[in-house]
């Protein structure tokens, strides 16, 4: 959430930021829920100080008390009208989206994002066509959505044997990757309720649909680790010296896929429930554009460790989503369909959720202000897996394994 001081210094740029983002949000209604709850909380405050002096000094006067009596009525009478603005506004300022930067790019969708560059070279296959990851995965036994579907119902798959290590080696990587940075591995809740599911920031923006609720135990299932992770210093205020504090989160994570029916339905690749290794850091504001450029490095130095062809695009206004200012994408190369898909994000949402969760810091002179809350994908596991069978597949249908991932799991190739 915005700072209700900047918006009303900064309304343009909040207006700007809004069409900008597709947000529809009228600004000039907030503002004016603003002027007359300040209004209305400052005629209560002068009457409440005027029926304080007349209390005092008209214990024994009949008339007096009479006065004092009518002034609590009307405050009194006041207080509905008092909520009914907060919820408004409270309401109308929980919508409102994070700022962009000023080196965002400016588009209305994806159409309008920026390839900032490319590393690795896509493979070259010495035979017809290559298979894609599901024709791969069913040879060999690696994945089977048909029993996960009389189990489970569609878009779920059981992963299996060799790849099933994989997905252990993948975050054995991870984690020796990241620990040089200082990052603390964690294993959070799957569940949230429903103050910290909303504390993240995605809900108003329509992820709500996305999200399993239970209704009997008002909870959410999380759709990433992102989001227990950021909520789990929710009303804390954290010491200076602890900052940056990183965490690199595994998880389970949940989603509906809502609104996205007839793409990518078969296979594993858009799934209701799928494991995620996720980073958050808590930064203080004036080093958070540096643990932005953190995050996207150690993205990249994993794609690399992998050999995997990508690029990396700078997301723009249009495609940003509510709580980011900057946010950045990775997308591999597919074989099978010849492009490029989106595999890591990571964003620079400043004191958007901070505000929210109400997650602060004390600095030296004992200041108490916001922190600033990034986040980064280490690995979508079924997606990496994607990647390494398409791009690693052989001319005899087996795949050869990353060599940084060889010593985690213990083989070379998986085959037969």
């Amino acid at each position: 959430m915005l700072d209700i001081n900047f918006i009303r210094e900064n309304s343009k740029k909040v207006k700007e930021a809004c069409e900008n983002k597709n947000v529809k949000i009228d600004v000039g209604r907030v503002l004016a829920l603003d002027k007359g709850k300040r209004e209305l909380i400052t005629e209560m405050e002068t009457l409440k100080a005027e029926q304080n002096k007349i209390s005092r000094g008209g214990k024994e006067n009949n008339v007096l008390i009479t006065q004092a009596k009518e002034i609590k009525e009307k405050i009194k009478s006041m207080e509905p009208e008092l909520e009914k603005i907060e919820i408004e506004l409270k309401d109308l300022l929980l919508q409102l989206p994070n700022i962009p930067f000023d080196d965002v790019p400016v588009g209305k969708d994806d159409s309008g994002n920026v390839v900032l560059r490319h590393s690795g070279h896509k493979p070259i296959f010495l035979f017809s066509k290559p298979k894609d990851y599901m024709e791969l995965g069913e040879a060999l036994d690696l994945i089977d959505t048909k029993r996960a579907g009389k189990v489970a119902g569609s878009r779920f798959g059981y992963i299996k044997g060799q790849l099933a290590l994989l997905e252990f080696a993948l975050i054995n990587l991870v984690m020796d990757t990241v620990k040089g940075e200082g990052f603390i591995p964690v294993i959070p809740p799957v569940m949230l309720k429903d103050e910290m599911a909303r504390g993240t920031g995605y809900f108003e923006a329509g992820d709500r649909n996305e999200a399993y609720f239970l209704p009997d135990d008002n909870m959410y299932l999380v759709g990433t680790s992102e989001q227990s992770l950021v909520a789990m210093h929710a009303d804390e205020i954290l010491n200076e010296k602890d900052l940056p504090l990183r965490y690199a989160g595994f998880s389970t994570c949940f989603r509906r896929e809502a609104g996205s029916y007839g793409k990518d339905t078969k296979g594993i690749l858009r799934v209701h429930q799928f494991d995620k290794l996720e980073m958050v850091i808590f930064s203080k504001p004036e080093d958070s554009k540096k643990e932005h450029q953190l995050l996207l490095s150690i993205e990249e130095k994993l794609m690399k460790a992998l050999g995997l062809p990508y690029q990396v695009i700078n997301i723009c206004t249009g495609d940003l989503g509510r709580p980011a200012a900057a946010k950045y994408d990775i997308e591999c190369w597919l074989p099978s369909e010849n492009k490029y898909r989106e595999t890591h994000s990571t964003s620079n949402c400043t004191d958007f959720q901070a505000r929210r969760l109400n997650i602060r810091y004390r600095d030296k002179s004992g200041k108490v202000s916001f922190v600033h809350i990034l986040n980064g994908t280490a690995f979508a596991i079924g997606r990496i897996l994607i990647m390494i069978m398409e791009n690693y597949q052989q001319k005899d249908g087996s795949i050869k394994v990353p060599k940084a991932l060889q010593r985690y799991c213990g083989f070379k190739v998986i085959k037969n």
